[in-house]
């Protein structure tokens, strides 16, 4: 028996247009640019999430086409993607009817985001005083 991977995690509500066999993919898509960029996952609110990548501008593109790839089959979704100040942020925004899927893509990402750099220097990386 296949499972749908897609729908399991909320990914893929009915509004979706993109066919079923090409769902994983953009799940993996998704899953593999949540590996390598995402540093913070953050939900200001209900219908807002926001992902700081880390910046350079192939993340920065990456992103672009993978986003507007998506609303092309789920014209649900609002992305923005903000570079400013050195820094590089996507924000996806939903209307209230779509938060499942909002929370889906929260765990993803929280769930597949780069770990965080130990900082150099600091306290807990020099041992005990």
């Amino acid at each position: 028996m296949t499972r749908d991977i897609a729908s399991e995690w909320g990914w893929a509500p009915s509004a979706c247009t993109l066919p079923t066999i090409g769902r994983p993919l953009r799940l993996a898509e998704f899953d593999a640019l949540f590996a390598e960029a995402v540093q913070a996952v953050r939900r200001p609110g209900r219908e807002l999430l926001r992902l700081e990548l880390a910046f350079s501008p192939e993340h920065a593109a990456r992103a672009a086409e993978l986003t507007a790839r998506e609303t092309g089959c789920c014209s649900f979704f609002t992305f923005t993607l903000t570079i400013a100040d050195g820094g590089l942020a996507l924000e996806v925004a939903v209307p209230p009817a779509h938060t499942e899927v909002l929370d889906a893509l929260q765990a993803r990402a929280t769930a597949s985001a780069a770990p965080a750099p130990a900082v150099q220097g600091s306290a807990a990386s020099r041992g005990p005083a």
